[in-house]
């Protein structure tokens, strides 16, 4: 099957409401990331030092060298750094999620044992802070295995969290597969949690961020001055709070590294933040371990059958009678780089109507002679599909008086002698009065004109089929 796995459709234009706790308008969640001691270094027996996320511009690795000053800065945020955020948060109440390198967590017991009696979530931030990205997968697997055990083994728990960060393409399915974990976060693809089906596993995913991020300090182009972040993180909030109180309430993912934001000039634009949130009592600002427990209990997850993931038969035989009495339009839409946008009402049409366009002439004219006769013969001799009969229903034509009656077998019988196929109209979106208005109105078009609007009534019913079907 030629299918497309990016999921670039979410929720579309409908997410649930996120119902947070005590009805707040936004979920404002702090990530810190305990790095420092689980970075490149040949004394942790990596090949060279550390390059990434510093206030060494322009860093590059050393091969087979100590970077002093690197893993200096490093030692800043687990020396100084942590106990400045440590502060900042106790004092503030707000609890955050540590995304914690097993290896990092094992060399800073002092730091740990801070973390567990403030309360805070220790998610797992894999076992070392390395590029994952070319990777084996036997030995990925391995890696995401030993980080369990390590980081249960310093911590006294299992985590339930799990963020890579570097990661590889085969990262999040490895972790839903090692099963134990309630949420993974290793994309930045929504404002909302959303889940993702690996095999027997519903994984929930609980999205990331990378720009509400002070690593942007230590990027370009990034923020320069504490300020700079403050105000970065107020303007996203003022837009998602204003968002929650129109009934769409989001969360805020905000990530911090002790190394970077733990400097004073830095902190000092996070703590402006954390007042100012401060003044909002309709606010939550929970762990992600929180955030994972009130959406598995508010939104399960509901397996359903897919369109993408079906085999060809089973697709043909959900689908062949969208378009009336004509399975060959199903046929070749299974062909096409169907994905997780084509699982609902809007993307399937698109698929199904893509293939009835591009159809010959004679094809799309044969799907118009397939359609019945509005109140005619076949309904009166109850031989329509179920879904015509519905339809037909819905409108009121199964319910008509003898004049009426009449009325409709004369208009079919001059339209069809004209144009050469059946009046076809999406009745939906009628009722019996303005059907006969219509059709009064179109039997005059000439062919070519009403063989085009004839189509597209064609994909309207098509439509109305595909949303009682799928979302």
């Amino acid at each position: 099957m030629n299918r497309y796995p990016r999921n670039m459709i979410g929720y579309g234009a409908t997410p649930p409401d996120a119902a947070w706790p005590g009805g707040a308008k936004v979920a404002v969640q702090f990530v810190l990331n305990y790095e420092e001691g689980g970075e490149n270094n040949i004394l942790h027996g990596d090949a060279g030092s550390e390059a990434f996320l510093s206030d060494i511009a322009g860093a590059a690795p050393w091969p087979g060298q100590r970077h002093w000053n690197m893993e200096s800065i490093y030692d800043y945020g687990a020396r100084a750094g942590f106990w400045r955020l440590h502060r900042m948060f106790t004092a503030a109440g707000i609890p955050v999620t540590i995304y914690g390198v097993a290896t990092a967590l094992a060399r800073s017991p002092e730091q740990v044992a801070a973390m567990k009696s403030a309360g805070w979530e220790i998610a797992s931030h894999g076992l070392k802070w390395v590029e994952h990205k070319d990777m084996p997968e036997p030995d990925e697997r391995a890696a995401i295995a030993e980080a369990v055990r390590l980081h249960t083994e310093v911590v006294g728990e299992r985590p339930r969290g799990w963020y890579t960060g570097r990661c590889s393409e085969n990262t999040v399915r490895l972790v839903a597969e090692e099963g134990g974990f309630d949420y993974v976060s290793d994309t930045y693809d929504d404002d909302l949690p959303h889940w993702m089906e690996f095999g027997d596993r519903d994984q929930l995913i609980i999205p990331y961020t990378l720009e509400a991020n002070d690593m942007r300090f230590a990027t370009a182009p990034g923020y320069i001055t504490g300020e700079q972040f403050y105000q970065y993180l107020k303007d996203a909030f003022d837009l998602l709070y204003t968002e929650g109180e129109a009934g769409a309430p989001k969360m805020m993912s905000i990530g911090l590294h002790c190394r970077l934001i733990g400097r004073p000039g830095k902190a000092a634009g996070l703590k402006r933040f954390l007042d100012y949130i401060s003044g909002f009592s309709d606010v939550w600002c929970p762990r992600r371990i929180d955030i994972a427990e009130h959406w598995a209990a508010t939104h399960p997850h509901q397996r359903r059958d897919r369109p993408s993931k079906m085999a060809r038969d089973e697709f043909v035989a959900a689908y062949g009678g969208i378009f009336e009495h004509s399975p060959w339009i199903a046929e070749r839409a299974f062909d096409l780089e169907l994905g997780p946008a084509h699982d609902r009402a809007a993307g399937l049409h698109n698929a199904l109507c893509r293939m009835f366009r591009s159809a010959s002439e004679d094809e799309r004219l044969g799907v118009l002679r397939a359609h019945p006769d509005l109140a005619g013969k076949l309904a009166a001799a109850k031989r329509l599909t179920a879904e015509s009969t519905s339809e037909q229903a819905s409108a009121g034509l199964d319910a008509l008086t003898d004049a009426e009656r009449a009325r409709f077998g004369e208009l079919n019988a001059a339209y069809v002698e004209k144009h050469g196929f059946p009046f076809i109209i999406a009745v939906r979106d009628h009722d019996k009065a303005s059907i006969l208005q219509a059709f009064v109105q179109r039997i005059e078009n000439d062919r070519a004109t009403e063989f085009d609007e004839a189509c597209r009534q064609v994909e309207r019913i098509a439509e109305f089929r595909l949303m009682d079907l799928l979302p």
